[in-house]
């Protein structure tokens, strides 16, 4: 009879301990551009604030701590990353960077390099990773529209990392869902760009 007692209680200890695990609070570390810092929009109507809004809805135990900066690099992203990991050593990291290296015409092997290594340092700090790309315009030329676009898919593949292939995916050749500037969108899409992002996010989120 005590040896049962005493299995039911190791039983009870693990379930416990298992529960306890998957309830525990998890951050989220979101390392973008203008494009996740809410430019030009009314503070809590960007896509990070919306995605916040939808794990709280959705009972979920998580912090999104938004830490990316209007004109950000990959460069700028690759250099500030081993701080933010080292402060909030996240569950889940997004990277959604690139736009501007594109923008700046800035050699894509770089940039490449860049994401790869903000990858690699994610995973060895126990984070899974979310890589988020994006297009450049067609007038930057075919050959570097391309390359830029497949640099994505090249370091996902490589590095074994769930991609959302274009963060802007039915909405950028919707050009009322741009502000004045026709580079940043109005607040009416980001719910579109979280619907793009929240199936490949939700999953790794739920792998925890």
């Amino acid at each position: 009879m005590l040896g049962v007692l005493k299995k039911v209680a190791v039983g009870a200890a693990l379930l416990l301990g298992a529960a306890s695990a998957y309830s525990a609070p998890k951050t989220v570390l979101v390392v973008g551009d203008s494009l996740s810092a809410e430019y030009g929009l009314a503070r809590g109507t960007g896509w990070v604030a919306l995605l916040e809004q939808k794990l709280k809805a959705q009972k979920v135990d998580a912090t999104v701590v938004n830490a990316s900066i209007s004109g950000e690099t990959t460069s700028g992203g690759r250099t500030r990353l081993p701080a933010l990991l080292g402060q909030y050593h996240p569950a889940l990291v997004v990277i959604e960077l690139g736009a501007n290296d594109g923008l700046r015409g800035l050699p894509v092997q770089a940039a490449e390099a860049n994401l790869r290594s903000m990858v690699d340092m994610a995973k060895k700090d126990h984070a899974r990773v979310l890589l988020v790309g994006m297009r450049m315009p067609p007038n930057y030329g075919r050959a570097y529209t391309e390359q830029f676009y497949g640099m994505y898919k090249k370091v996902a593949d490589e590095t074994k990392t769930q991609l959302v292939p274009f963060m802007l995916d039915g909405v950028a050749d919707k050009p009322a869902l741009f502000q004045g500037d026709r580079m940043h969108p109005v607040a009416a899409a980001h719910p579109t760009i979280l619907a793009n992002i929240w199936p490949k996010f939700s999953a790794l989120l739920k792998s925890q």
